[in-house]
């Protein structure tokens, strides 16, 4: 019987050592050197700080900032213990908020987000949370709507705005991968830089 298990276990730790430990740390290793920003986290940082990442959403709440997607991100509610309160872009929590297409809760909050978004039709990522309820980036007719907000509590013209939305605007990657998109927080930060 131990002929049988020795060659078994040995095959099971070598194996986990080599697939479980070594190549992990040689790609982390590799991604460091290759993609060194990347690897790191995409880091973002104004002053020498570190203000965000580039991959996680920040839930910027103010008039004069670009506003991200809704988040679906919640954590325990200390007042009512068994139950969750919203916590938008809780990185800890990335999470769907898992209502599916017949969820009158969820038709009930779509319809509130519309609402409140202004004029129809309003972008779908303006009303929808992300899956992971951490999506850092806005379509840029989404940036586009919230021009006029952000010019009037800024005292800027609108069209200086759209023109650094246009410019930060990110196009799919080899013309047809993904959607055309904008980094919220770089936006923001963009912002902050105009005189």
């Amino acid at each position: 019987m131990t002929a049988l298990l020795r060659p078994a276990i040995a095959t099971v730790g070598a194996f986990t050592l080599l697939l479980g430990l070594a190549a992990p740390l040689a790609m982390t290793g590799i991604a460091g050197v290759v993609f060194p920003h990347q690897a790191g986290g995409s880091l973002i940082e104004r002053g020498g700080r570190v203000i965000g990442s580039a991959l996680i959403g920040q839930n910027f709440t103010a008039p004069r900032y670009f506003h991200p997607r809704p988040s679906a991100t919640t954590e325990t509610d200390p007042q009512n213990p068994g139950s969750t309160r919203p916590a938008p872009y809780n990185a800890a929590a990335s999470a769907a908020s898992q209502a599916g297409p017949g969820s009158a809760a969820l038709l009930e909050t779509l319809r509130a987000r519309i609402a409140k978004a202004g004029p129809t039709p309003v972008p779908a990522d303006a009303v929808t949370a992300s899956a992971s309820g951490l999506d850092p980036d806005i379509s840029p007719e989404n940036a586009m709507r919230q021009i006029p907000r952000i010019a009037a509590a800024r005292g800027l013209p609108e069209e200086r705005i759209a023109a650094l939305v246009r410019a930060a605007a990110q196009r799919p990657e080899l013309g047809m991968l993904g959607e055309a998109h904008v980094n919220v927080l770089r936006l923001n930060l963009a912002l902050d830089r105009l005189p």
